[in-house]
């Protein structure tokens, strides 16, 4: 902490400041993760991890114009289809629990580069960088605009002790500052990663896995909730969470994902 602060990183620069705070104690942790995060990206100059111009951002101007594409999806399940087509042919015969779904990006690669590094490297200050392109993607301010709560996908105890964050968190706070929620939707159990499971496992995996906080419940009665990942693969984690929303009342339910896999 500085000035008071949380600085969370400074992407791909030389050097990277960033305080870890998963051995802390739970309260603390909680207290650090409601304040909204510091990137030093947005202070000083880094190095774009695409073409390592210097001085730049983590993703410079050049690379996103060059990489970044608008990509026809599927409105229900942000599968890409061709252009003039609302919904897939799956999405039609067994619609899913989402009312809207919107990927920025598919996942290839640079996107990939970038994602793994926020997960996996404990990179957060690329939490603005993917939080602009999320921004970016066409009806995504607008899904947004009308929500009345946004929720990130939630990581379970366990999860969080071992990484220090929760990359869902980070993101939703970042494109929503005023309606982002971590005290409605809860992970109370800790199943496998889902990127080590096939498809028919994953399914399989995340039932049961999220839970309303009952002090909360009410919050959502009639109310337009967006749910907010990092990744999108089978689409699993999302309709189970979309599926305890809708049986606690909320009245349309949509999601946001940076990459769709």
């Amino acid at each position: 902490m500085v000035g008071g602060r949380w600085f969370d990183g400074m992407g791909s620069a030389g050097s990277i400041f960033w305080l870890q705070y998963a051995y802390a104690p739970p309260v603390f942790r909680k207290v650090a993760e409601s304040v909204p995060p510091i990137s030093l990206t947005q202070i000083l100059p880094s190095q774009c991890l695409v073409c390592h111009a210097w001085p730049a951002r983590p993703l410079c101007d050049e690379c996103a114009a060059r990489f970044r594409a608008d990509v026809p999806r599927c409105d229900s399940c942000a599968e890409p289809i061709s252009a003039g087509i609302i919904r897939c042919g799956a999405c039609l015969t067994d619609p899913p629990p989402l009312d809207r779904c919107i990927a920025a990006l598919s996942y290839e690669w640079p996107w990939w580069l970038y994602i793994r590094r926020f997960k996996f490297q404990h990179d957060l200050g690329l939490a603005a960088t993917l939080s602009q392109l999320l921004l970016a993607a066409p009806g995504a301010r607008d899904l947004l605009g009308r929500a009345d709560c946004v929720l990130p996908i939630p990581s379970s105890a366990k999860r969080l002790e071992e990484r220090g964050y929760n990359p869902a968190l980070l993101i939703a706070r970042a494109v929503a500052p005023n309606h982002c929620r971590m005290d409605v939707l809860e992970r109370p159990v800790d199943h496998p990663p889902q990127r080590s499971l096939k498809r028919a496992e994953r399914l399989h995996n995340v039932r049961g896995a999220f839970a309303i906080n009952a002090k909360r419940a009410s919050d959502l009665n009639g109310k337009r909730v967006v749910l907010v990942d990092d990744v999108m693969t089978t689409g699993a984690t999302l309709h189970e969470a979309a599926r305890v929303l809708r049986r606690a009342g909320a009245a349309a339910v949509a999601a946001l994902v940076l990459a769709r896999d």
